[in-house]
């Protein structure tokens, strides 16, 4: 019966979303913004049908046994007696394991972000019918709406670029694909969006100041419950965006020195909190820690089996700054070039070991066609490549150390991909005008000759 409501609901919230999003399209003026946010939102559609069938007939994620029962169960409490509704607003720590709806979850909401992930769904489903189906797609759409600010933040400076930076943000398969379900990654994605280009608006732009800082602080609020590691492994580098991008309109050396000194201690701070954050959120995955948590159970051997077969280890961390100095180099190659082809085991993580052979081809292409020293030289003189490359590196090493297996690995890793790939195309064009520059010089001094 639930498959028949989401069977008929599914294509009628299809075309409210799709009537939303033509409504604000109607809007542009730029006819590539218009054509690739038609085509964004339908990927996203297609994507969430995507999930959905993938989680519910060919693995067991998050969404099935934890987000949408346990929100779903809440919403029924509430129906059963409205005084429940308190439910909605109290800490997960403080949530009644009896009131569960599976005994094997219980722990999991001490949690504040998968609390959050419940209390969304608890509130989707009074207007989705409970729809599965559907508040998958209220979660893709979500994601969706701050991801196109994340292109709309990079097209508005290259313009030119339109097409790679689809390629990075609105086509990049495993990031599409993770951020349509009902997890923390749509949130984390859409937040993520939102922040980066109210940011953009507010400091660089000069636009609507008042109104964009406080969509940016609601954003980074609601990113900072549900992962806090990477609004601090992000703003350090971002924040030294903005300031770089802003210097050249400070005349005064002293300024200039004290915004300097100033981002230069936030970016240690921020490295210090995320590698923190990052061992306490990652804790959780262990896989002694689930077994403790659903011993003795079939689902609990189902999980750790699961864990098990596609873990993986890139040698041991001794928790000082020496030791992650030494397995940084492992950290960050995981995170960005594995699974490799023969350690994907199942369709989750082939999908992303392919998406990772590109990549690693692409980067090997961006610099030996570069050169290294163009390569390492965009990096210093260019703030956007420095940002975009220093929160992509700095997330995947401390993502790459601390996750236990690839099934988390492939998730976990898509918040700095889409900023990876933009800076190594940024790399390339640099080099690019680098040689039109060379040849028409060369071309000038030929004609000065003939001349």
């Amino acid at each position: 019966m639930s498959d028949l409501i989401d069977i008929i609901l599914f294509p009628l919230y299809v075309a409210l979303f799709g009537w939303f999003f033509a409504s604000r399209r109607k809007k542009m003026q730029d006819p590539v913004l218009k054509k690739y946010h038609r085509i964004g939102f339908w990927i996203k559609v297609f994507s969430a049908i995507a999930y959905i069938i993938f989680s519910k007939f060919l693995a067991k994620v998050d969404s099935t046994f934890l987000y949408y029962p346990e929100g779903i169960n809440i919403a029924k409490l509430i129906i059963k007696d409205i005084t429940n509704i308190k439910l909605l607003f109290i800490a997960g720590k403080d949530f009644d394991p009896n009131l569960l709806a599976d005994t094997l979850n219980k722990g999991y909401f001490a949690s504040e972000s998968n609390f959050l992930i419940a209390r969304m769904v608890t509130v989707l489903s009074f207007v989705s019918f409970g729809s599965y189906s559907v508040i998958t797609l209220f979660f893709s759409m979500i994601s969706f709406s701050g991801v196109w600010r994340l292109y709309r933040f990079f097209y508005e400076q290259y313009p030119h670029l339109y097409k790679q930076l689809a390629i990075a943000i609105i086509f990049l398969p495993n990031f599409v694909f993770w951020s349509s379900a009902i997890l923390k990654d749509p949130l984390c994605t859409g937040m993520l969006g939102w922040f980066t280009y109210s940011m953009y608006k507010a400091f660089i732009k000069k636009e609507a100041i008042v109104r964009n800082l406080f969509v940016a602080l609601f954003s980074a609020l609601i990113l900072g419950i549900v992962k806090a590691y990477i609004l601090a492994s992000y703003l350090p580098f971002f924040m030294l965006f903005i300031v770089f991008t802003n210097l050249k309109s400070i005349k005064r050396p002293f300024v200039r020195m004290v915004m300097l000194l100033l981002i230069f201690l936030i970016t240690i701070g921020g490295v210090l909190i995320v590698g923190e954050r990052l061992q306490e959120e990652m804790a959780d995955l262990a896989i002694t820690k689930l077994a403790e948590s659903v011993q003795n159970t079939q689902q609990s051997f189902m999980r750790i089996s699961d864990l098990a077969e596609s873990s993986f280890s890139i040698g041991e961390f001794d928790g000082t700054p020496g030791g992650l100095v030494k397995i940084a180099p492992a950290g960050i190659v995981a995170t960005l070039y594995r699974p490799y082809l023969w350690e994907s085991k199942k369709v989750s993580t082939l999908m992303s070991s392919l998406e990772s052979l590109a990549l690693m081809l692409f980067t090997l292409y961006v610099f030996f066609r570069a050169g290294p020293v163009t390569f390492f030289a965009s990096i210093v003189k260019d703030p956007m490549i420095m940002y975009c490359l220093l929160f992509s590196l700095v997330f995947a090493l401390f993502v790459g150390v601390t996750t236990l297996n690839f099934g988390t690995l492939v998730r976990y890793k898509i918040p700095c991909m889409p900023f990876y790939i933009i800076g190594l195309v940024l790399i390339l064009e640099r080099y690019k005008a680098k040689k039109l520059r060379q040849a028409s010089l060369k071309e000038a001094s030929l004609n000065e000759v003939i001349i």
